[in-house]
């Protein structure tokens, strides 16, 4: 079975945790990048009095973004830890918005994974979009030897869609 970028990237932010906790989604993948979606909540208010996101949130949503966009391109299953994040924090993200964030893959070499990724929120009547952060990523390729098989079961698993790459 041979699965879509947009298949492998939602089942791998399906086995994090943290992206089911926080309700991350995958909204669009293809070889390209990725966009993903970070549904405002009080989960991720750093100031309670104002209702202002977290940088934290900021972060991790980039982090995952990024993360999910190497793995979902990678021939084969292969995990990468992130080795470095430069963000760039343009403006404070307004309460009440959802954050979506665009990744993208600049460069695959041998051992190390290049990628980008903006975050944005809707301005003024969801039509205009406000660029929030971005970033740099790195992330070091272990090989898919280093890849759990408990895990790539967990990605590889049929089911009823029948969504495959051509």
């Amino acid at each position: 079975m041979t699965l879509s970028v947009k298949t492998r990237a939602q089942r791998f932010v399906a086995t994090l945790r943290h992206c089911n906790v926080l309700g991350l989604t995958v909204e669009r993948a293809d070889a390209d990048g990725l966009t993903m979606r970070l549904p405002y909540s009080d989960m991720i208010v750093g100031n309670p009095l104002t209702g202002v996101v977290h940088g934290g949130s900021l972060t991790t949503l980039m982090d995952t973004a990024c993360g999910t966009a190497v793995f979902a391109v990678l021939p084969g299953f292969e995990l990468c830890p992130t080795l470095d994040l430069r963000m760039d924090y343009m403006t404070a993200a307004q309460p009440g918005l959802d954050l979506i964030a665009e990744a993208s893959v600049v460069r695959i070499a041998s051992s190390v994974v290049f990628t980008q990724c903006e975050v944005f929120q809707a301005a003024g009547g969801g039509q205009e979009r406000e660029l929030i952060a971005r970033c740099a990523a790195t992330f070091m390729r272990i090989g898919q030897d280093m890849t759990p098989a408990d895990f790539r079961a967990r990605i590889e698993q049929d089911d009823d869609s029948g969504e495959t790459d051509a």
